[in-house]
C-alpha cells in the first residue's frame, strides 16, 4: 500500500474542510479594520494545519493561463534544447525528469528521484547587476530558451504578479505572529528571494507504487509556498492527524502552503506540512510552485512573540543564504559537494 493511501479519512470532504478558504480581497481593497480579522483567520490556518486557500488575490486570471500555455510550450521543447538550459548552481534553469530525489526530507525516506521535470525561473537580473558580475551565490540571472516568442515576458508577467503578491499578503503574517505589520519588510528588502518552479509531471510509474513518486513528501524550505493547479489531480497533503488528502482545486483561488523558515521564525508555532505528488491516472500534470523568501543575506531567527520562559527559541539564528544552500546540497545532485555555506562576514 502506498504512503498517501495509509490513511483513508473517514469523511474525505470533513478532512479537505480542515483547510480554510481565506478572503484577502477586504485587506488588499484598503478596507478599514480589515487586517486584523484576516490575522485572526491566519493564525488559525497556520497553526492548525499550514495551509490555506487564499482568494481574492488580485492576480488575473489571463496570467495564470499564459503562464500554463508557456510551462508547456517549454517542456514541449526536444529534451537537448532543454538540457542547453541545465540547472546551474543558483538552481536557475531546467532539472530533467529523474534528477532530484528527496534526501532533506525529515518526513519521508527517499529511495527514488521524483518523477518530474522542472524550470526553475527568479527575479530577472541583467548581466551588468552587481550581485551578477560578483558571481555572489543565490544572485544568478535566468536562462531563457531561443525560439519561444514571448515565453520570457509571460512568465516574468507571471513571476512580477506573484512576488508582488507574496509581499502584499506579509502584514497579515506578522500580525498573526503577534508582531507589527511592517515586521518583516527589513527581511524581504531590497531583491528578496523568490523562485518560480514550472513543473511538469507525467503518470507516476506504477501509479505510485514501490516509493515512486512524482515528488516525493516533503516539507518546503521556503517562507511560504503560493502554488497555481491544472485540472490533473495528484498533490496530496498530510493533515495533522496523520491522514493523506487531495486538496481539490477551487476556481479563483491559490492554494498557499508554508514552509519550514516560517516554522523556524515562529518556533515551531506554524506548521510547515508534508505533501507530495503522485499523478495515478493517464494525464501529465503541470503546476507552477512559487516560492516566496527573504532575501539571502539577512539573518533568519526566532521571533520575539514566539519566544516565552516556558518555550525558548528551538533555533539559534542563521544567514537564510545558508539554510537555502544546505536545501540545494541535500536535494540536487548538481549541487553535491559544491561551496561551502554562506558566511555573513563574507557576504555582507
Amino acid at each position: 500500500m502506498h504512503l498517501f493511501q495509509q490513511h483513508a479519512p473517514a469523511d474525505l470532504n470533513a478532512a479537505i474542510g480542515q483547510i480554510p478558504i481565506i478572503d484577502f480581497g477586504p485587506y488588499f481593497a484598503g478596507r478599514a479594520g480589515a487586517l486584523a480579522p484576516l490575522a485572526d483567520e491566519v493564525r488559525d490556518a497556520c497553526e492548525r494545519v499550514g495551509f490555506l486557500y487564499i482568494k481574492g488575490h488580485g492576480v488575473p486570471q489571463v496570467l495564470i493561463d499564459r503562464a500554463f500555455a508557456e510551462s508547456k510550450r517549454f517542456h514541449a521543447l526536444p529534451l537537448e534544447t532543454k538540457l542547453n538550459l541545465s540547472l546551474d548552481q543558483n538552481n536557475v534553469g531546467y532539472l530533467p525528469m529523474n534528477s532530484s530525489t528527496q534526501k532533506h526530507s525529515t518526513v519521508h525516506q527517499a529511495t527514488r528521484p521524483n518523477e518530474n521535470e522542472s524550470f526553475f525561473v527568479i527575479v530577472d537580473r541583467p548581466a551588468d547587476h552587481p550581485d551578477v558580475r560578483a558571481g555572489k551565490p543565490l544572485r544568478g540571472m535566468n536562462q531563457w530558451p531561443d525560439g519561444l516568442p514571448g515565453f520570457r515576458e509571460n512568465v516574468m508577467a507571471y513571476f512580477s504578479a506573484l512576488n508582488a503578491l507574496g509581499q502584499r499578503m506579509l502584514p497579515a503574517f506578522a500580525v498573526a505572529l503577534g508582531m507589527p505589520a511592517d515586521y518583516f519588510t527589513p527581511l524581504f528588502d531590497d531583491d528578496n528571494h523568490a523562485t518560480l518552479r514550472m513543473l511538469h509531471y507525467p503518470p507516476t510509474s506504477g501509479a505510485g507504487a514501490d516509493n515512486a513518486f512524482g515528488q516525493g513528501p516533503h516539507t518546503d524550505n521556503s517562507f511560504l509556498t503560493i502554488l497555481a493547479r491544472m485540472e490533473v489531480p495528484g498533490l496530496g497533503v498530510q493533515l495533522p492527524s496523520g491522514v493523506w488528502v487531495a486538496p481539490p482545486l477551487i476556481p479563483g483561488t491559490f492554494l498557499v502552503n508554508l514552509g519550514n523558515m516560517m516554522r523556524r521564525m515562529s518556533n515551531d508555532r506554524f506548521r510547515s506540512t508534508p505533501h507530495g505528488v503522485i499523478v495515478d491516472g493517464k494525464a501529465d500534470r503541470y503546476s507552477l510552485a512559487y516560492f516566496h523568501s527573504p532575501n539571502p543575506y539577512r539573518t533568519i531567527e526566532v521571533l520575539p512573540s514566539c519566544i516565552s520562559a516556558d518555550r525558548p527559541a528551538k533555533y539559534a539564528p542563521a544567514l537564510s543564504a545558508d539554510l537555502i544552500l544546505e536545501f540545494f546540497r541535500a536535494n540536487y545532485a548538481h549541487q553535491k559537494g559544491h561551496a561551502t555555506a554562506a558566511m555573513p562576514n563574507r557576504y555582507a
